[in-house]
């Protein structure tokens, strides 16, 4: 919540001074070309268009102390408590999205397999059917969104590190990177680390890869 505001606060910003001149692109990237064009005096802007840009640089600045004071305090917490430290062993996997699921999962082993879990997530495809024959649609809106998306995020930062690579070792893996449309993929290997975690957490074992 405190990152997508403070996105929105750059954002804000850029728009503001785009309509006096300065031009930067989307998202938190553009900082330092806002903060630049605030501080050269040679740039044309109004002093009150300065003044409030400077409001919102602080701000910013405020938003970005307050991340990095919680990130610090979840890095902490996955390096002591057993729970945390086991969901950061496995790729894609942070402080962040451990502590979600932390704080949002209920106790994973009410839940009778790892589909079930995924499936409380929202990562299992939707199915229809159609005179006996089932066909799986798109993944399901429904379900916990926060650990959805932060799984999502972390699966697509492993297959960009698997791009990047040229390959993995986990054959399912390098083969899903090779046949499926990136985003297709990283919902696929999302749903696979719902199911791993539930079975990490019921087993109460570190990740291993298949």
């Amino acid at each position: 919540c405190f990152v997508r505001q403070r996105t929105q606060l750059i954002n804000a910003l850029r728009g503001h001074l785009a309509e006096f001149g300065p031009v930067a692109p989307k998202g938190p990237a553009s900082l330092k070309i806002l903060q630049q064009a605030l501080a050269q005096p040679d740039v044309d802007l109004p002093a009150p268009v300065r003044a409030m840009g400077v409001l919102y640089l602080d701000q910013i600045s405020r938003s970005t102390e307050l991340i990095e004071q919680l990130a610090d305090e979840l890095e902490r917490a996955s390096k002591t408590d057993n729970e945390l430290r086991r969901l950061c062993t496995m790729p894609g996997i942070g402080p962040v999205t451990a502590g979600a699921i932390a704080a949002f999962a209920p106790d994973l082993s009410t839940f009778d397999s790892g589909r079930n879990f995924a499936a409380w997530l929202g990562l299992v495809p939707r199915q229809r059917s159609t005179g006996g024959k089932a066909r799986l649609g798109a993944a399901s809106k429904m379900g916990q969104c926060d650990i959805r998306k932060l799984l999502i995020v972390g699966a697509m930062s492993v297959i960009r590190w698997v791009v990047r690579k040229g390959g993995s070792a986990n054959r399912w893996l390098a083969n899903l990177v090779a046949r499926k449309p990136r985003m297709v993929a990283a919902v696929a290997l999302a749903n696979k680390m719902a199911r791993m975690i539930w079975a990490m957490t019921t087993k109460q074992e570190n990740y291993r890869m298949a």
